[in-house]
């Protein structure tokens, strides 16, 4: 049966949508923005087990220390503050600073280098250092950045992502994320465990419009055929997704969700609030249900990303934990705790209410 002009037209559109499939699999290139990674999980240091805790009630903060405090703040967040007379409201302080990291994800690495670099010569032809100065820092800061998200696939990291989530015992899972943002955890959770929904959380709307909204339609996500159990590659049109606007501490639901995650979210809360923030992740589960919650790594890299991103990053209150301090804060707050480690950019661990 030969195929319409309709047939063929709507073929290439599903196509421009949905380019890679089980044929790709073991597949990795580079984007303008991005990196599509469809290699196996199980690679070296996709997730390490470094050190692991055999029992978190022997643990105590005197053995490991607190974590590191992220204090080089933003220029745009102190020329607020100067303007106001006051501290950035947290609400504020995120808003500016989803706006500002999601300029990263949006524009073409190569080609934003190229013009910062290209600011630099006639800035000094004509002595203006600051300009050349600012020229510079801007050309190494796309230079970072090409490195950490087309490179090595730091932020997103799907292979230590995927790492992290497997073996969890839920078959068409209820999904809670807190503080959602793109929403790409949840999208790589709902693809190696296909057929469930979720509900992402954020109290700005632009994550809901922007960074969720606008996230690559194309982008391709390696999971699990549930008829099969073979590899299958989803996209986020084929997931049940919904995007609530709203603070956590307002959301009306019960214990009905089969996973709680967050990503980075618990290290922007001071000592005195962790408890808070850690309920936020109990009070959802049903009884039996994981906990999934990551935090940046202490790490050199780590500090060296946030001192020459401060002005792109750092608008409110941030920590770097080792995976010990975030493992014990869970710990300490009710949880058991069944994974732990380390990925690329993040500690990671999956646990359950004791």
């Amino acid at each position: 049966m030969s195929l319409t002009h309709a047939d063929t037209a709507y073929a290439a559109v599903r196509d421009a949508h949905h380019p890679y499939t089980e044929a790709d699999l073991g597949h990795t290139e580079l984007t303008p923005t991005y990196r599509i990674d469809l290699r196996p999980t199980h690679t070296p240091d996709v997730f390490y087990q470094a050190n692991p805790v055999p029992d978190w009630g022997e643990l105590s903060w005197k053995q490991i220390g607190r974590p590191y405090r992220v204090e080089r703040w933003s220029n745009e967040k102190k020329q607020w503050e100067r303007e106001h007379d006051e501290e950035m409201p947290v609400k504020t302080s995120w808003e500016m600073f989803n706006r500002s990291f999601q300029r990263l994800f949006d524009s073409d690495v190569i080609a934003a280098r190229k013009a910062a670099l290209g600011k630099i010569a006639p800035a000094l032809g004509h002595l203006h250092l600051h300009d050349a100065w600012e020229a510079m820092e801007e050309t190494i800061q796309w230079m970072v950045w090409n490195k950490i998200q087309r490179i090595q696939d730091a932020v997103w990291d799907p292979r230590g992502k995927r790492a992290l989530f497997e073996g969890l015992d839920v078959k068409k899972p209820e999904i809670l994320f807190l503080g959602a943002a793109d929403g790409y955890e949840a999208m790589q959770l709902m693809a190696m465990y296909p057929g469930g929904h979720a509900v992402l959380v954020d109290y700005d709307d632009y994550c809901r419009t922007n960074r969720f909204g606008e996230f690559p339609a194309s982008y391709p996500f390696l999971g699990t055929n549930p008829a099969s159990g073979a590899a299958k590659v989803w996209y986020r049109d084929q997931m049940d997704i919904d995007f609530e606007v709203c603070d956590i501490r307002d959301l009306k639901y019960g214990k009905e969700f089969d996973l709680v995650v967050s990503i980075g979210l618990l290290e922007h809360f001071p000592d005195q609030y962790k408890p808070l923030a850690l309920d936020m992740h109990r009070r959802f589960l049903k009884p039996g249900g994981y906990a999934i919650i990551t935090t940046p790594r202490l790490q050199l890299q780590s500090k060296l990303f946030y001192t020459l991103f401060a002005d792109i990053m750092n608008f409110a209150y941030r920590e770097l934990m080792d995976v010990k301090h975030l493992g014990l804060y869970a710990y300490e707050n009710g949880f058991d705790i069944l994974s732990h480690g380390r990925i690329k950019a993040h500690n990671g661990l999956v646990a359950r209410v004791r």
